[in-house]
């Protein structure tokens, strides 16, 4: 089965706590404390599996949860840092946010093959780190911050540098299948192709180049009708188009009705995608019945659209390897296969946790606090000024100060964020 998107949580690791503990020797009558530091929690981490074409694994299961890091202990003994948790995809895989749909991260080749998702959680002072020489014994050590965590969404787009586009039954799966080593089903009658199907194509001399079969679009496909909808997305990234038509017309159908009406579906889909260069290839001309069909007509359509022509076979093997010679050329001509830019930028993961902040007021001192807002505070260098600055956008945008403003601060007033006190300044 083929699957191409998916929605899934994900969470890394908690950090782990620190300890609270003193030194117990012989002959030492009163030991310092000595608490051991947390570990760190496990991040979770998208990697690229060369070997896969689906999100086929994602069917199933749809929660990914990294390890939490170890508890400090004794003897300044740490925690122990918890593993990663590694995610397999396939290359070309968007990774959006569940929210927005904005695009985080593309999972492809050109952007290399790893990607921190969402970090564990810090591991927690012990003790042994709040000593002062006011201080000798300290009762209290630091919890571990939270891991990250996020809904995402994974939606394969193929990596393919040419895709074969056209009405089902032209004989797109038949000219994947002659002119590389993929062994997509064919069959006589429509909708055989049910996925996407990948193949690479050898050149003499030239570097190959992957091509597409993309199962059969119909008029409505950008609605939702046939299969093209469910698979247009696996055309974004080809940086060249084949058309495939069938110019016998055995099944009555108008070759250049047929162009009109899947580049009317391609420009309603992406009008991005619909600028892509194209080459229009007349399939079956092993049958063709100059008598019966209006090739000049057709080849005046064609030109007039400024587009190449190529008349081939799937049966005979005719005009294929010039097919292939002109590919490679005019794919050696065209700008590097499309990689996603992302969208999302950090802050966006805390907009909207304000729906969970309780805001309470003692005297002239406000204090703030909810989950999302304890597990920024861990990510938050507060001697960094870029930090600072990081922390006061996520407030802004989340209607925190809003928030606190409808509670009466005002200007003079202190805040206080989990130990972080600043004077309120509108």
């Amino acid at each position: 089965m083929f699957v191409d998107h998916v929605k899934i949580y994900i969470k890394a690791g908690d950090g782990g706590n620190g300890a609270v503990s003193f030194r117990r020797e012989k002959y030492v009558a009163a030991g310092g404390p000595d608490g051991g530091d947390g570990g760190h929690g496990g991040n979770v981490v998208f990697r690229v599996d060369e070997g896969t074409n689906t999100l086929l694994a994602f069917r199933y299961k749809h929660k990914f949860v990294a390890q939490r890091g170890g508890d400090g202990k004794g003897s300044k003994f740490h925690g122990a840092t918890a593993d990663d948790l590694i995610i397999m995809v396939p290359p070309g895989t968007l990774i959006r946010d569940a929210e927005s749909g904005k695009v985080i991260h593309d999972m492809s080749e050109n952007d290399g093959a790893n990607y921190v998702a969402c970090k564990g959680g810090r591991g927690g002072w012990g003790n042994r780190h709040f000593a002062t020489p006011t201080r000798q014994v300290p009762l209290f050590a630091k919890n571990g911050t939270e891991g990250e965590e996020k809904e995402v969404l994974l939606e394969l787009k193929m990596l393919a540098d040419v895709g074969l586009i056209g009405y089902p039954s032209v004989g797109k799966s038949s000219i994947l299948a002659r002119i590389s080593s993929a062994k997509p089903k064919i069959a006589d009658y429509h909708f055989t192709t049910l996925s996407p199907n990948l193949g690479v194509v050898q050149t003499n001399g030239v570097r190959g180049f992957v091509a597409a079969d993309i199962p059969g679009l119909i008029e409505g496909a950008a609605d939702g009708a046939g299969l093209g909808h469910a698979f247009l997305r696996h055309v974004d990234r080809c940086q060249l188009l084949l058309h495939v038509v069938d110019i016998s017309c055995f099944e009555g159908r108008n070759p250049v009705e047929d162009i009109q009406k899947i580049n009317y579906e391609l420009e309603r889909y992406s009008s991005e995608l619909a600028t892509r260069p194209q080459i229009i290839i007349a399939n079956k001309c092993d049958a063709l019945d100059r008598d019966t069909v209006d090739i000049p007509a057709f080849e005046a359509y064609v030109k007039e659209n400024g587009w190449e022509l190529l008349y081939v076979s799937a049966v005979t093997g005719e005009g294929l390897d010039e097919m292939i010679r002109l590919v490679a050329e005019r794919l050696k001509e065209l700008p590097p296969m499309k990689v996603y830019e992302s969208e999302y930028a950090p802050e966006d993961a805390y907009v909207g946790g304000g729906k969970d902040t309780v805001i309470r007021r003692e005297n002239n001192t406000f204090y703030v606090e909810g989950e999302w807002l304890k597990n920024l505070m861990g990510q938050i260098n507060f001697s960094d000024y870029e930090s600072l600055n990081f922390f006061q956008r996520v407030l802004q945008k989340s209607g925190v100060f809003e928030a606190l403003e409808q509670k009466g601060c005002r200007d003079g007033h202190t805040v206080s964020i989990y130990d972080f006190e600043f004077d309120y300044v509108k």
